[in-house]
């Protein structure tokens, strides 16, 4: 019965389906009627074990791979004040504005917005630079994943 299958069993000219040449409740491929028990077949597909352990280490170091290259912005944070709106508007050349951190205290790091760690200025051939002093502990742990 398959060897004579026909489109025009299932569509008729306006392409929707058409219920008049149907076989009265045979399966169409194997000629079977549709509920008789003996017409399914069923085969077993033998996949080889999962090896878990394998995947989850590899998908945890391709995460951070992926992260690796990613750009984020660092900004030092010398220290703070705040000022009078009329204060600000009178800023010219060659103003000096005092901040709430002593030359002694160390810097803050920030990237992204979230401090991770504190550091103290340094200079390399004309340009500052920061000169890691202490690591947040939340820091620490996730170095330990690199």
């Amino acid at each position: 019965m398959a060897d004579n299958f026909n489109n025009n069993d299932f569509m008729n000219n306006d392409g929707e389906q058409s219920s008049a040449n149907h076989n009265n409740g045979e399966d169409v491929f194997s000629g079977k009627p549709k509920n008789d028990p003996s017409s399914k077949e069923v085969d077993v597909l033998d996949f080889e074990d999962f090896d878990e352990t394998f995947n989850q280490k590899n998908t945890a170091n391709n995460k951070l791979d992926m992260l690796r290259d990613l750009h984020l912005n660092v900004y030092i944070e010398l220290g703070r004040t705040q000022m009078l709106v009329k204060d600000v508007l009178e800023l010219e050349r060659g103003y000096v504005i005092e901040l709430d951190k002593l030359a002694s205290e160390p810097v803050d790091i920030f990237v992204n917005n979230k401090k991770i760690a504190e550091g103290e200025v340094v200079v390399i051939d004309k340009h500052f630079g920061i000169r890691i002093t202490n690591l947040n502990e939340q820091n620490k742990a996730l170095k330990g994943l690199a």
